[in-house]
C-alpha cells in the first residue's frame, strides 16, 4: 500500500535532479540576460579588450548611429561612415561609455541633448572632419571629454565662442577648429582661438548688428508714419479747398434776399 504524506509531514528534500534543473533554470536566464546585453549591433564587431567592451562600427556605411548598442560599451569607434546627425539621448543608456569616435562622417546636426547621460563618464570626444557650422549652446553641457572639433566648415558667431568657452578641446587639433564663415568675414579662414585670443568678441558683433536692425526697424516705422500724417495733411487740406471753392460758389443771403424783394414787387 502506498504511502501518503499528511499535512503534518515533513517534506522531502530536493534530489540532485531537481536542484540540477534549477541550476540549469538559472543559468538559461543569466545566459539570455547577458546575452541581450551583450548583443552587437548588426555589421559591427564587439570584443573584450583589458576588461572594456569595445564597439568596432568604423567604416560600414552606416547612416545613423546603431540604437542597440551594448550597455556596457565603454568605447564606441564610428569613424568613416556616413552619419548626418547626433539626435537627442543617442548613448543614454551606456552609463561605462568613455571614448567616441564619430571623425569623417557626414554629420551636420548636433542636436541640444545628443550626450545626455554620458557627461559624468565619457573622456574622448572626436567630431572632427565632419560638416557642422553651428551647434546648440547646450549640447555639450557638463562635458568633461576631450573634445575634436577640427576640420568643420564652423561659422564663426556668437554662440560658436560661447560654446568654446565651457569645452576642454583637444590641444592636439585646437588649432585646426578654423573659421569657414564669420559675422564678420575678415576673420574667415583664421583659427577661431588664434581670434579669440586676439582680443575678439563676436557676441559684441551680435548685439551690435541686433542693435543696428532695431534701429533700422524703428526708423523705417518713423518714415512710414510721417508719411502718413503729410499725406493725411495734405488729402485734408485738398479737401478743404474743394469745399471752400464750393462754399465761394454757393449765392450769399444777401443776394438771395434781394432776389426774393424783386420777386415780391412783381407779384
Amino acid at each position: 500500500m502506498r504511502d501518503f504524506a499528511g499535512p503534518d509531514m515533513p517534506r522531502k528534500p530536493l534530489t540532485f535532479d531537481g536542484l540540477a534543473l534549477l541550476w540549469t533554470l538559472l543559468f538559461a536566464l543569466f545566459t539570455a540576460s547577458a546575452q541581450k546585453v551583450m548583443a552587437c549591433p548588426t555589421g559591427c564587431h564587439c570584443i573584450q579588450k583589458s576588461g572594456m567592451t569595445v564597439v568596432q562600427c568604423m567604416s560600414r556605411n552606416l547612416e545613423k548611429i546603431p540604437s542597440d548598442l551594448p550597455r556596457d560599451t565603454v568605447v564606441l569607434l564610428l569613424a568613416s561612415n556616413h552619419i548626418t546627425h547626433v539626435p537627442n539621448h543617442a548613448f543614454r543608456e551606456l552609463h561605462y561609455l568613455q571614448e567616441v569616435d564619430l571623425s569623417n562622417n557626414d554629420i551636420e546636426t548636433v542636436d541640444v541633448g545628443a550626450f545626455q547621460g554620458v557627461s559624468d563618464s565619457l573622456l574622448v570626444l572626436d567630431l572632427s572632419n565632419n560638416h557642422i557650422q553651428s551647434v546648440p549652446k547646450e549640447a555639450f553641457a557638463r562635458l568633461r571629454a576631450k573634445i575634436s572639433l577640427s576640420n568643420n566648415p564652423w561659422h564663426c558667431e556668437c554662440t560658436l565662442q560661447e560654446v568654446l568657452r565651457e569645452l576642454r578641446l583637444d590641444p592636439e587639433t585646437v588649432n585646426e577648429v578654423i573659421c569657414h564663415t564669420a559675422v564678420q568675414e575678415e576673420y574667415a579662414g583664421k583659427p577661431v582661438i588664434q581670434v579669440l585670443d586676439s582680443g575678439i568678441n563676436f557676441c559684441n558683433f551680435h548685439h551690435k548688428t541686433t542693435d543696428v536692425a532695431m534701429f533700422v526697424t524703428m526708423f523705417g516705422w518713423f518714415t512710414m508714419v510721417i508719411a502718413y500724417v503729410i499725406y493725411y495733411v495734405r488729402h485734408n487740406q485738398e479737401d478743404a479747398r474743394r469745399h471752400l471753392e464750393y462754399l465761394k460758389s454757393l449765392p450769399s443771403s444777401s443776394q438771395i434776399n434781394k432776389d426774393c424783394d424783386t420777386i415780391s414787387t412783381v407779384l
